[in-house]
């Protein structure tokens, strides 16, 4: 998130001379964040409160949500063919917002937007090596083979690339949990298609320590709460 001086934002915005800026906060007339300013180099970032006399001259939230991603929706912020996570987002806001690790066309659950390009950044970043938990359901059984294979890592020839381990626990004859800190292009399908099994279902429960709302049915979103925050 870019960040500047609020003598620049002041001058601009009011279209003064910082000679100006400097009088006005000598006469403590500029407030930030609920706080009298006085520090011509102070930084700002567009989540700043700024007022001058009172007036408010910049005033934007940070949002982070939480969707439930259903089935058939994209992850896109506008698409001619299919509804879009934006779509089924109900805030006035939402043009400003992003989304934090995108889920294909047939991939549900936990999908994070927000505003925060800071945030995002983070979240999204190889060497933060934030986990990401899917329930997968498969067409063929499990064995104790897929433990192995994906724990070291696959090469795929078309990236030239051999993915990161991954940690896959099986739940059920047709049902795993696979963990990955990376999101190749369909790679959970993909991994699965070395043995000639095809994914039925994918699902995503978890990013970091954040566990997808169970309140929150497919379609729906919420703002995250400060422990989420926190936790993720």
């Amino acid at each position: 998130m870019q960040r500047g001086r609020l003598d620049k934002f002041i001058s601009k915005r009011l279209n003064v001379s910082r000679r100006d800026v400097r009088l006005m906060l000598a006469q403590q007339r500029i407030v930030v964040d609920g706080a009298i300013a006085n520090d011509i180099g102070q930084q700002i970032d567009k989540f700043s409160l700024i007022t001058f006399d009172n007036k408010v001259l910049q005033e934007q939230q940070a949002n982070y949500i939480m969707l439930h991603k259903p089935v058939g929706v994209v992850s896109a912020t506008k698409d001619e063919k299919h509804k879009t996570v934006i779509d089924l987002i109900n805030l006035p806001e939402k043009g400003s917002l992003h989304i934090v690790g995108r889920l294909d066309l047939n991939t549900s659950g936990l999908v994070l937007l927000t505003n925060d390009s800071r945030w995002s950044e983070r979240l999204t970043l190889p060497e933060s090596k934030v986990e990401k938990i899917y329930q997968v359901t498969i067409e063929k059984p499990l064995t104790e083979h897929y433990i192995d294979a994906f724990s070291k890592g696959m090469y795929f020839a078309f990236e030239d690339i051999t993915t990161k381990p991954a940690k896959l626990e099986i739940l059920s004859e047709f049902v795993a949990r696979v963990s990955l800190i990376e999101g190749r292009y369909h790679q959970i399908k993909r991994m699965f298609g070395r043995f000639d099994n095809k994914v039925i279902k994918l699902h995503r429960q978890q990013i970091g320590n954040l566990l997808l709302d169970s309140c929150l049915q497919a379609g729906q979103s919420r703002p995250l709460t400060q422990e989420e925050m926190l936790k993720i």
